[in-house]
């Protein structure tokens, strides 16, 4: 049997982060780099990760760490500076757009605020952090010809009642995104995980996207992306393992409805499906809007 073109995809732009040492990103990089982390009462994981960052920074990996942080209260602001990132507040960048909704509106906001070329995305509340996570997923707008945006994948374990299950975590990954994609978006059916908050992409076609505001961001941001590039403008990095905490069922079910719902748009955007509402609020591409 042939393969699809989702397998064909995955054999071609499937990689591993150890190809891409931080050694490596500083030699070949020719734009700069900004790693950006949306952040949300991460007091506990936000200094570990921008420690990490900063050795990125000293060797020519990167050029900017960026922290924008949703008026917390333990303190992850303060934390992140003394760690040494620009701390900027989601509520103070492009104001004039309302209440900030959701962490999709927060990357939307902060992509008016960063400076680099190739941007990244990172969550601020994994536990287990190490700077190959952004290496790696800088690692094929670097190295690999025609990759313009980047998802990670990894394993997510799950510990409930004192056992631990190596693959357990994910849950609306495995349950939702995954198995709508492949239903009604095969050529995506082989993104490992269409969820992951850590993703990298060149920040003109950034730019180029509407942001779903909750979320729904990172599977509005994949399917558009692909429908912009194509599947072979698209990679993904395995990152292996990936600690943070887990939510509840109670609060993985209003999840699920989103990720359902952006999808449903989509479909309702390619003339596939009538209108059913409950979609996110999405903010325009941010090349049409004046960030003066």
């Amino acid at each position: 049997m042939s393969p699809t073109a989702a397998e064909s995809w995955a054999r071609a732009r499937s990689f591993h982060h150890s190809s891409y040492p931080p050694a490596r990103i500083a030699a070949e990089r020719e734009q700069s780099v900004s790693v950006c982390l949306p952040a949300r009462e991460c007091a506990a994981t936000v200094a570990t990760i921008v420690t990490a960052l900063q050795e990125l920074r000293e060797t020519g990996a990167i050029d900017e760490i960026v922290v924008v942080d949703a008026a917390s209260k333990d303190g992850t602001a303060a934390i992140a500076e003394r760690a040494g990132a620009r701390v900027l507040q989601e509520g103070d960048l492009l104001a004039s757009h309302g209440p900030v909704l959701g962490k999709g509106d927060a990357m939307w906001r902060a992509l008016s605020a960063l400076e680099g070329e190739l941007v990244c995305f990172l969550d601020a509340d994994t536990e287990d952090f190490s700077a190959h996570f952004a290496a790696g997923l800088l690692g094929p707008l670097v190295c690999e010809r025609g990759v313009s945006f980047v998802k990670g994948h990894y394993r997510r374990p799950f510990t409930q009642g004192g056992v631990e299950d190596a693959e357990g975590g994910g849950r609306v990954n495995h349950l939702m995104a995954r198995p709508a994609l492949a239903l009604f978006f095969p050529e995506l059916a082989e993104v490992r995980q269409p969820l992951a908050g850590e993703v990298a992409a060149r920040r003109d076609l950034l730019e180029s996207l509407p942001f779903a505001t909750g979320y729904g961001v990172e599977t509005a941001m994949l399917i558009d992306a692909w429908r912009k590039v194509g599947l072979e403008g698209i990679a993904q990095v395995d990152l292996e393992e990936h600690r943070n905490p887990h939510q509840s069922l109670a609060a993985l079910s209003p999840m699920a409805a989103t990720v359902l719902a952006t999808i449903a748009r989509r479909l309702e955007q390619d003339g596939r499906l009538q209108a059913v509402g409950g979609a996110p609020l999405e903010r325009p591409p941010l090349a049409t809007v004046s960030v003066a």
